[in-house]
């Protein structure tokens, strides 16, 4: 073998696989999850704790088999796990709850009157007023300190910039074919959103009991959230580039002050790279602040950053840690702030001071990605030190649960038990290889199917992420479970490039991907082989978006895999890098420069450059919306596959973008043809 396993042996393998055999003898003798167990999952998303520390709303967000989409509704249950019950539901979605200051009121929005629109119930009644009646969806709201305004983003439209004024005036009943659509921007279109229409997020205040909403932000640049309000109510703190080539500065932005009154807006950072998501103290004296000096690397790890209001005194809190830094929330005496950050494929929490100490707390955030095993997860900090987060675990989407200030944690929900407590799902345990390219470590993670015995042999799958800057982990999959319980063992893991492993992890591949990670998983699929319960001739491979690109590449390197699946690939990086979204910053950022200018370079990293090795049957699968990794690349391989013979098929998922687990259909859409098609080459279904 390649890699060289790190603290197993195989003794050791066979008594964990006894502990984990259940009673059955066989997966048939027991109940495992199905396909249409997809319409039944349920997470928890968004909590909000009261300001009387007391109880919080969240989203409990399920799966709509009517509409094929993901419902939210709101729940209330109070910290000691007591008194989980619906706060509103119904057929349309609720989101973004959001406490007045006193927590007498509660901000939303929904849908639920045709439109989405802003609202606020009174918590102690339960009335309810509709405070907009706006064209576009309202975003990132935000109370004002005294609870009379709400701040909110939305776009805007624009007028067209079309040239031509003198089109014909179409007859009445005429059925032409329609106005030209005139493109003059360098961001026109984006992955799940389509082609953009002239305009701009702007932000904007209503009176929180119904009124006209008055924008206060200008020009011609996007203003993004979160929103804060200044203590004394004057100003809001938000983060743009309201530089004229922002367009061309995919990563650049910096922390604004805007002035409520007059929307003058005064910059508060100016270092070359992008500041982003300001959140004020509770005293109001300090600004925190997400960012990182532009290197023009591939992967850069944002750091967390504090600095007067005015802008002054700027002060780096985790630069000693080498992981990027999220989802940032101050402690209530405003002495230090809550963050999170991906660790070993896992999301955590952390804490820092004003001093720069940095306490990592034993939590483990997750269960929020239900097509595949991705870091996830969200939490609320109680403000006498206790912090609500969503629990996750292998084996569920995410609970609600809570911990201490000594550490121990108390579950909150179970919304899945009635789906899962009577069926055996796969058992999921780590694995650690040695790098066969420079001794590093790479950990991986396998799901054992349902039933499973170390004596037999089973087939494969190693199911690779995207990317490729991200982060597998031991976390919840629907489409791992799913493929686990069709007989199969499945691996996954994160080699080099991946993040959650330090920065320069990560730019391993920085202008050199794909590489040496295809070493990597390579050494990764010997390390399960010589546990021994793997069939060396039933081995298969998929992977989707950077997982695609590497997939495709392992197939034009070795023969051996029985099948393979591509999904949502780059093949050509020279077409890719002039007909994805997001152009303007894969050429600055993954690339060497520009395209015309390093062909050789990218076509020696393009997987149709090793097109002509493939022997492998494989599949092609993409949304037929896809913007990021367009269709076009899916075409392009499918063809030469085509061209040279090799037993190939092209999947188009329908009303789809980069996104295919959006709609839950899709995800069975995605998860069933990959698995038809490995089962149309898997040679020992008769064993099974």
């Amino acid at each position: 073998m390649k890699g060289k396993l790190i603290g197993i042996s195989m003794p050791a393998v066979v008594a964990l696989a006894a502990t984990i055999t259940t009673l059955a003898s066989t997966a048939s003798e027991q109940l495992v999850v199905d396909y249409k167990d997809v319409f039944q999952l349920e997470y928890a998303a968004s909590p909000q704790v009261s300001p009387d520390n007391k109880t919080l709303i969240y989203e409990r967000r399920s799966m709509d088999i009517m509409g094929d989409n993901t419902r939210s509704s709101l729940w209330q249950i109070n910290l000691d796990g007591s008194g989980n019950r619906p706060l509103l539901s119904g057929k349309a979605s609720f989101r973004s709850p959001t406490f007045s200051p006193k927590g007498k009121r509660l901000a939303y929005t929904s849908a639920h009157d045709g439109s989405n629109q802003l609202y606020v119930r009174y918590l102690d009644n339960g009335q309810t007023v509709r405070v907009t009646n706006l064209q576009d969806s309202p975003g990132a709201l935000s109370w004002s300190p005294d609870g009379k305004y709400i701040a909110f983003s939305m776009f805007t439209p624009g007028k067209s910039n079309s040239l031509f004024k003198d089109m014909p005036k179409q007859p009445e009943g005429a059925k032409w074919a329609g106005t030209a659509t005139y493109i003059d921007t360098t961001n026109y279109r984006n992955d799940g959103g389509g082609y953009v229409a002239p305009g701009f997020n702007h932000i904007y205040v209503v009176p929180s009991e119904g009124g006209s909403p008055r924008q206060i932000s200008k020009g011609d640049f996007h203003h993004n959230g979160p929103i804060n309000w200044s203590k004394d109510g004057k100003q809001l703190i938000i983060d743009a580039d309201l530089d004229e080539n922002w367009q061309l500065r995919p990563r650049e932005t910096d922390v604004y002050a805007i002035n409520v009154i007059d929307g003058e807006a005064t910059q508060l950072t100016t270092r070359k790279g992008p500041d982003f998501q300001p959140l004020i103290s509770p005293n109001g004296k300090y600004i925190a602040y997400l960012g990182f000096e532009d290197k023009k690397l591939s992967s850069q790890n944002a750091s967390l950053s504090v600095m007067t209001i005015d802008g002054k005194n700027n002060k780096e809190l985790t630069a000693a840690l080498d992981r990027s830094v999220g989802n940032i929330q101050w402690h209530d005496d405003g002495k230090g702030l809550y963050f999170t950050f991906t660790d070993h494929g896992q999301q955590q929490l952390g804490f820092v001071d004003f001093h720069g100490k940095i306490t990592k707390m034993k939590t483990k955030l997750g269960g929020q990605s239900l097509g595949r095993p991705y870091s996830s997860g969200d939490y609320q900090a109680v403000g006498d030190g206790r912090v609500v987060f969503t629990q996750g675990k292998p084996n569920r989407p995410a609970d609600l649960a809570i911990v201490n200030t000594k550490g121990d944690i108390t579950k909150l929900t179970s919304l899945n038990e009635d789906l899962f407590a009577h069926k055996t799902l796969a058992k999921v345990r780590s694995l650690t290889v040695i790098s066969s390219v420079d001794e590093k470590p790479i950990e991986a993670w396998i799901a054992l199917p349902p039933g499973f015995d170390p004596e037999k042999k089973y087939p494969l799958i190693l199911e690779i992420h995207g990317g490729p800057h991200a982060a597998y982990g031991p976390n919840f999959s629907m489409e791992v479970q799913l493929m686990a319980a069709k007989g199969y063992v499945v691996v996954w893991a994160n080699p080099r490039g991946s993040t959650s492993y330090g920065e320069d992890f990560a730019n391993l591949i920085h202008h050199n991907y794909p590489s040496q990670d295809y070493n990597d998983l390579m050494d990764v699929v010997d390390g399960v082989i010589e546990e021994g319960y793997v069939d060396e001739q039933q081995l298969f491979v998929t992977g989707g978006s950077g997982g695609g690109t590497l997939t495709s590449w392992i197939i034009g390197k070795t023969e051996r895999f029985k099948a393979a699946v591509v999904a949502k690939p780059v093949i050509n990086w020279m077409s890719f890098s002039l007909t994805a979204d997001g152009y303007a910053y894969f050429t600055q950022y993954w690339m060497p420069g520009m395209p015309w200018d390093h062909a050789e370079h990218l076509w020696k990293h393009s997987p149709l450059s090793l097109v002509g090795n493939v022997v492998t049957p494989t599949m092609l699968l993409t949304g037929e919306n896809d913007y990021r990794t367009p269709m076009s690349e899916t075409e392009q391989y499918y063809q030469a596959l085509q061209l040279q013979g090799i037993d190939s098929a092209m999947v188009k998922i329908k009303k789809s973008g980069h996104g295919i687990a959006n709609r839950p259909s899709n995800l069975i859409q995605k998860v069933g043809n990959i698995m038809a098609w490995f089962e149309k080459y898997r040679t020992d279904k008769a064993e099974q």
